[in-house]
């Protein structure tokens, strides 16, 4: 059994939020696609930072200044490890996945003319629609999308069609933060470099589950968000092949960015500090290389065989249920069940399920083409992680069969 694979009793331990109850009820957090949860050591690795070493970074000479730059450059190091980038400074900071998106959109916008092409796919969330609709605006640049199946699976024959020599940028997310698809991204990528295009793949809802190799996927941007990998919120990577980088304008002016400044001209500084004006969120940063250690030390295969006989079981009690609907059916899932009961609203079975104590995510998930596929007004998104157990999975069945009930 894989229960001897990690020790998961063990491992909800380390997550002080899992012993709470919500309504007088134990908390089933299934809402992980949306925010994962933080384990001690990261924690403990923010409060060590605000009680010991919280100073600015790169501009001071004094020991905390050095000791938290020290801190913030080792976690650069840490990722840029983690996805195998060939370079430290291929790694931006960033605010999140939105963040590193709109970067790169408002820095393509300036390579792009009228009559240009700009592929996304049909599974984006909006944050992954809408900063290319606002560069195409911009640009006269005309947007395409790949279209998508019943099984929310990519029309991979329609991709190819959809390529030609005006593509020059394709966009796609790694995993479908809605249905739990697994986009095969390698063909994608693949087939993109053959007409010249660059791409950019969002890789916030497959970075918790598996581990992005950049340079065997010879991608050419890939975006992540710490809070979706047992990290803090409002901190992220961007990572550029250095060739891109180094032809993007920078997104943002202010202090750490500039090499020289004069009122009649301005230089920037090297990469990644291009990328990276103001003052960044130093704890952020540290606390995600604390997240990264957290999660490889119990390890990314371990995770994933975990995780997928979580959604084989979810998936299976699920429809059990009369009338329950599954969307998103790939052959490559992660461990995401998006599901309606016939009849009923899923914003009314959210609402139950928290009485229960049962977290997940109701409506369109910031994914609303996809609902407009399914002609639906939204599903109910469980969304699991390696803290997860059986036992949780069975107190969700529980409370549907309950809200369905109560319901009808």
């Amino acid at each position: 059994m894989i229960d001897t694979v990690l020790d998961i009793l063990s491992i909800r331990k380390d997550f002080p939020i899992l012993n709470r109850k919500v309504n007088g009820y134990p908390l089933v957090y299934l809402d992980n696609a949306a925010t994962s949860q933080t384990p001690q050591k990261v924690i403990d690795a923010i409060v060590d930072y605000y009680s010991r070493y919280n100073a600015n970074i790169h501009r001071g000479v004094h020991s905390l200044s050095q000791e938290a730059t020290d801190a913030y450059e080792q976690a650069r190091k840490k990722i840029q490890l983690h996805f195998n980038a060939a370079h430290t400074h291929e790694i931006l900071f960033t605010s999140g996945t939105t963040h590193g998106v709109n970067l790169v959109a408002n820095g393509f916008g300036s390579f792009l003319k009228e009559g240009d092409e700009v592929i996304v796919s049909a599974l984006e969330h909006h944050s992954n629609i809408v900063p290319w609709q606002m560069m195409c605006e911009r640009s006269g640049a005309v947007l395409k999308v790949i279209p998508m199946n019943l099984e929310g699976e990519l029309v991979m024959e329609a991709y190819h069609e959809l390529l030609s020599d005006r593509t020059k940028l394709v966009f796609c997310n790694h995993v479908s933060n809605a249905l739990g698809t697994v986009n095969p991204i390698k063909e994608i990528i693949e087939a993109a470099h053959r007409v010249g295009a660059a791409v950019l793949i969002d890789g916030a809802q497959a970075a918790p589950h598996l581990k992005a190799d950049v340079q065997q996927l010879d991608v050419d941007f890939y975006v992540v968000s710490a809070h979706k990998m047992c990290g803090p919120t409002g901190v992220g990577v961007l990572y550029g092949k250095e060739e891109w980088l180094n032809k993007l304008p920078p997104y943002q002016g202010g202090g750490e960015m500039i090499a020289e400044v004069t009122f009649e001209k301005t230089t920037y500084a090297e990469l990644p500090h291009k990328f990276e004006a103001g003052t960044p969120n130093i704890c952020g940063g540290i606390a995600f290389g604390a997240a990264l250690d957290y999660m490889n030390a119990i390890g990314f295969e371990a995770i994933a065989q975990y995780e997928h006989e979580l959604l084989e079981y979810a998936t299976k009690e699920l429809l059990a249920i009369e009338g329950l609907r599954i969307y998103g059916n790939g052959k490559e899932k992660t461990a995401v069940v998006s599901f309606n009961i016939e009849g009923l609203h899923p914003y009314d079975i959210g609402s139950i399920l928290d009485k229960l104590g049962v977290a997940v995510r109701t409506g369109h998930h910031c994914a609303q083409p996809i609902m407009d596929f399914y002609k639906i007004p939204g599903t109910v998104r469980a969304s699991f992680s390696f803290y997860n157990t059986k036992e949780e999975v069975d107190v969700l069945v529980k409370s549907v069969k309950r809200a369905q009930a109560m319901l009808s």
